[in-house]
């Protein structure tokens, strides 16, 4: 009897529920409708959602730039003249995000600090929307009121780009990024008057200035902890401990680049809340996963930037479509370091295996980040479909992969309102003509971009960057 009154009451939650939805639904459209937005209803999709589940048929109703609802057109209300699409044998999931960029030093012209522009910011999240990409968190190599101007205008405007993320980047005085990209960030500071790298030498100077960020409101913080060969100081521990605990009082996610997995249990106790680096291997043990995991940080394997270096990438038509002719020539011709069939060792690849198992057998949220644009010649957007299948390689399921480039990677960049195809979410899809469930390289069947609602004109970017 009691187990008769429990399903009954289930019953009648999930009537409620859904009758709460179809009415939050409603008043929306009826709200779109008011101020006069489109509608759009995309029929007869596979729809992956992008938090593991997977819908054989669905229909989605986009209103303005917002996902009303999500399930069989029949059980909510179609705005009479709304647009419709059919995707009948298409797939349909979220636009994905790159968790770790460095944008505005590449440019279709050459890679430094002569590059870092306005104008080439927008071209770089452009060519994230060519290869449906939603947004693109840049980690701390920005000018810091270009970037927060941008993604003001951003906000209160309608550009066929990828969303600017960024951080505001901290280690010692006049160190961090790799020696190359120093001298690129030293010298944007130098010609533009803005701050990119903060130094920070002492407790006190870290908490001003984490507070002077705050005051900023620059939404995140990366630290460097790596010596870069004994070419630079480490960012002390003296000085992240405080450099944390004020970012955690003052509300701001710190994120890590570590030089080894042996730096990440001090930073796991200090409060980061994720690395941008995974240094996988058999240094990070199954008690930094398990740390990771409990913690709630995530992990960044990055593993592309030392592979896709030694391939002769510039011969995959998947980029050739974005890439200017000498630079494809560059890049499609084999040299000492780049290869058209680079070999693998098999002792790594066995590592790197059993480091990722170890971290997805500790529940570790996986974040997919490329590291692209710190280093010339590794492509916005194109990394991340390759940066996937090397997670699948090393042992990731499909939809995990798809999890990590999408609601994984959306949650712990606190942008609520991305990474899921569902009601109440920014309407910035992917649609694909084949399943990548089934092979991961099928996220490069690209059939159309749409980001907040409208389609990306994927030829007129590609146009552009192939022709500056």
């Amino acid at each position: 009897m009691i187990r008769e009154k429990t399903d009954r009451l289930g019953t009648a939650l999930q009537h409620f529920r859904c009758w709460l939805r179809l009415l939050l639904a409603g008043l929306a459209l009826h709200a779109a409708a008011a101020l006069g937005q489109s509608a759009t209803l995309f029929e007869n999709a596979a729809i992956i959602t992008g938090d593991g589940n997977f819908l054989l048929q669905a229909d989605v109703l986009v209103e303005g730039d917002s996902i009303i609802a999500v399930g069989d057109s029949a059980d909510f209300v179609v705005p009479q003249g709304s647009d419709r699409v059919d995707l009948s044998g298409q797939f349909l999931m979220p636009a994905m995000i790159d968790a770790h960029t460095h944008l505005g030093y590449q440019s279709p012209q050459g890679w430094g600090a002569e590059f870092y522009t306005r104008q080439n910011l927008l071209d770089n999240l452009r060519q994230y929307a060519y290869y449906g990409f939603s947004a693109a968190f840049s980690a701390g190599s920005d000018a810091d009121d270009l970037a927060l101007s941008l993604s003001a205008d951003q906000r209160a405007e309608t550009d066929a780009a990828a969303r600017l993320l960024f951080a505001a980047g901290m280690g010692p005085p006049g160190q961090g990024p790799n020696d190359a990209f120093l001298l690129e960030t030293a010298a944007v500071e130098s010609r533009t008057g803005m701050t990119v790298l903060r130094g920070v030498g002492s407790p006190v100077e870290a908490i001003l200035q984490v507070r002077e960020v705050a005051a900023k409101g620059i939404p995140f913080i990366k630290i460097w902890i790596d010596d870069r060969g004994g070419s630079q100081d480490k960012l002390a521990e003296a000085v992240y401990l405080p450099l944390i605990a004020e970012a955690r009082r003052q509300r701001i996610p710190v994120f890590a680049h570590q030089q080894l997995a042996t730096d990440m249990p001090p930073l796991i106790d200090a409060g980061v809340s994720g690395f941008l680096h995974g240094r996988l291997g058999p240094d990070l043990s199954a008690a930094t996963a398990t740390a990771s995991a409990r913690n709630n940080i995530f992990i960044v394997p990055n593993l592309g930037l030392g592979e896709l270096r030694r391939e002769t990438i510039g011969r995959d038509p998947f980029l050739r479509a974005v890439l200017p002719e000498d630079q494809t020539r560059r890049l499609a011709t084999e040299t000492a370091q780049r290869r058209q069939q680079p070999s693998r060792v098999n002792l790594r690849e066995e590592e790197l295996r059993a480091s990722m198992a170890r971290l997805l057998a500790a529940g570790v949220d996986i974040v997919l980040g490329t590291d692209a644009g710190a280093l010339p010649d590794h492509p916005f957007g194109y990394t991340g479909h390759r940066e996937l299948e090397i997670y699948v390689r090393l042992g990731m399921t499909p939809m995990q992969a798809l999890v990590a480039a999408t609601s994984a990677a959306a949650r712990h960049l606190n942008q609520s309102d991305l990474g899921l195809i569902a009601p109440g979410h920014r309407a910035d899809l992917l649609i694909l003509n084949s399943n990548p469930l089934e092979d991961i390289r099928n996220t490069r069947s690209i059939a159309a971009v749409y980001l907040g609602g409208n389609r990306v004109d994927r030829e007129a970017i590609a146009w552009r960057l192939r022709d500056p």
